[in-house]
């Protein structure tokens, strides 16, 4: 790099691009400059281009971004997984923040990260709530708690619409459907690799709200307590129908442990009312830590932390709210980091291939509580043969 401004192309410009990452862009101009946007809507690419301003080029093909050699760095916003498109731009040279789901399956993720220690690339991967600012001051909390007895998980998810109701959505109508067919045939593909041909609704489970979802509170745990994965003994879902692909989201419940800790997990579709939840609780036998984040699609939403502890012989309860700034814009700030003065990557493609692992557990327990383990496949199968 010669200069501290990184040169910036885009590939996807749907909801999560025009809600959280442009808007954050403008915020972080003097660490990027935007010089490529891509979509396989060339009306929409051409009209946000246009209204970014300067001169910035377009394309419906990522080939086209990652061949640019104006671009120093690619943001990778499509729908689905990642792990192609960031393996395109990593041999292309480029440096990559891919969004969520990463991959479906462990062994893509850590190819990817070797691919990108290789070519001496950065690779982060868009877990943003790893980035959120209350995380040091909650880790920092965790030491006084004494010994870690119990983590409980708890997200409340609304429906998507009134999440993202204050955002203007610009869509494109001329995407070619055989590229979008394309792509959905390997994603299935892709999604064989990690569980196999396993009944509905686990299948879409896995794929739509596991690592659409889930994944967020995986990271989170890790950030919290240094890189520890779960390990999942029992869940179960709400109400579903066997054998068909979800139409909805269930509840999910699921036990298990974060390292000498009990853990308890609890993930709830509620569409009728539109506010966002998601705590972190953790209960140790000399304190208690409350870790509420904030929704998503919101800039200026803060994380609230509330500590519980002895100070003394009294009782305390500590109240704190976060920085007007989300974990959206810091894990800019941390890629545009790495790139430029070495900084350790914190949401590593290494990290997202452990969250893969531990969603294909959580699946397997899935699939024993309804009597469908043995139409498990890929990785998830082989998890069954070293358990």
């Amino acid at each position: 790099m010669t200069t501290a401004r990184v040169r910036l192309g885009i590939v996807g410009l749907g909801l999560i691009a025009q809600a959280v990452h442009l808007p954050n862009l403008r915020t972080l101009r003097d660490d990027f400059d935007v010089v490529h946007m891509c979509d396989l809507s060339a009306q929409l690419a051409d009209q946000l281009a246009a209204e970014w301003g300067g001169q910035v080029r377009t394309s419906t093909d990522p080939a086209a971004v990652f061949a640019d050699p104006d671009v120093d760095a690619v943001l990778l916003l499509t729908p689905g997984t990642h792990a192609a498109l960031t393996e395109q731009a990593l041999r292309a040279g480029k440096h990559v923040l891919a969004e969520k789901p990463f991959a479906h399956s462990a062994a893509e993720a850590l190819a990817c990260a070797d691919l990108a220690a290789d070519n001496g690339r950065v690779l982060q991967v868009g877990y943003m709530k790893m980035y959120e600012p209350m995380l040091a001051r909650a880790r920092a909390e965790l030491a006084n708690l004494g010994t870690i007895r119990l983590v409980r998980v708890t997200v409340l998810h609304p429906a998507d619409e009134p999440q993202f109701s204050h955002v203007r959505y610009v869509r494109g109508g001329d995407a070619d459907p055989a590229v979008i067919d394309a792509a959905s045939a390997d994603e299935d593909r892709r999604l064989d690799q990690a569980v196999g041909a396993v009944a509905e609704p686990l299948r879409s489970m896995y794929a739509d709200v596991l690592q659409g979802s889930a994944c967020h509170e995986l990271s989170l745990l890790r950030a919290l307590f240094d890189d520890a994965s779960p390990s999942f003994a029992f869940a179960q879902l709400g109400e579903f129908t066997a054998g068909e692909r979800l139409a909805a989201p269930p509840q999910l419940q699921a036990l298990g442990r974060l390292g000498p800790a009990q853990l308890a997990w609890s993930w709830n579709w509620l569409p009728d009312y539109p506010e966002y939840g998601e705590e972190i609780a953790v209960f140790g036998d000399a304190g208690r830590l409350r870790l509420t984040m904030p929704a998503p699609y919101t800039l200026s939403a803060r994380a609230k932390l509330e500590v519980e502890r002895m100070d003394g012989d009294e009782r305390s309860v500590n109240r704190m709210t976060g920085e007007p700034r989300t974990g959206f814009e810091e894990e800019l700030r941390a890629f545009h980091a790495c790139i430029t003065a070495g900084t350790p990557i914190r949401s590593d493609a290494r990290g997202a291939a452990a969250d893969c692992t531990a969603l294909q557990q959580l699946t397997r327990r899935l699939a024993e509580t309804y009597g469908v383990a043995h139409t498990l496949g890929g990785e998830a199968a082989r998890l069954g043969e070293v358990a």
